[in-house]
């Protein structure tokens, strides 16, 4: 039982670190490997998640956009980036405003398409291009380079790279994203360090 405990627990770190979740325990000490390594404070990665839920609840309730687009949000220290798909330029600038009037937001990118809500083919294939990408930045070859600092979201082959980074730390990773399969554009949304 103690084996099986032991393997559970391996699996859901492993899971952490490959897919950039970073759970936090709030008001007290526990986090996970993800926080340990991340850039942020705990309390940005916790800020992050909030703006991140403040959004979507915002964007639900917006009866046009809940059920005509399909749109994406992602916050990396206080930097909200919307992806996905809307029917009109109406709904992509609504969509926008209401993430810039998010409290804690710094700056949005609105990278929404004007098209149909992408099929679950799609979004597979964009799960599994985020996963490849998240795989081939462990190639990195630059000292203490840590590949859990770099947030990527996929969006019908667009993969964005989000983080806090150092110029040639943005340089590998992005030579990393290139090489993957099914990549069809790259956007660097990094802040720089240096």
């Amino acid at each position: 039982m103690k084996r099986l405990g032991l393997m559970l627990g391996t699996l859901l770190a492993s899971h952490f670190v490959l897919t950039g979740c970073a759970p936090v325990v709030v008001g007290g000490a526990a986090t996970t490997v993800g926080v340990a390594h991340d850039r942020r404070t705990s309390g940005s990665v916790i800020e992050d998640q909030a703006i991140e839920m403040r959004i979507y609840n915002r964007l639900s309730e917006d009866e046009d956009i809940n059920t005509q687009a399909h749109i994406n949000v992602t916050s990396y220290d206080g930097i909200v980036l919307l992806s996905g798909e809307t029917p009109s330029e109406a709904l992509r600038t609504r969509a926008g405003q209401i993430a810039r009037e998010a409290e804690k937001v710094r700056r949005v990118h609105n990278e929404i398409q004007i098209a149909a809500p992408s099929s679950m083919m799609t979004r597979s294939s964009d799960s599994w291009i985020t996963a490849k990408v998240k795989s081939s930045l462990f190639g990195v070859k630059i000292e203490g380079f840590d590949p859990t600092r770099v947030k990527v979201v996929t969006e019908n082959g667009t993969v964005y790279l989000m983080g806090l980074v150092t110029q040639p730390e943005a340089a590998a990773a992005t030579d990393q994203a290139r090489g993957v399969s099914g990549v069809q554009r790259i956007v660097k949304l990094f802040e720089y360090l240096d």
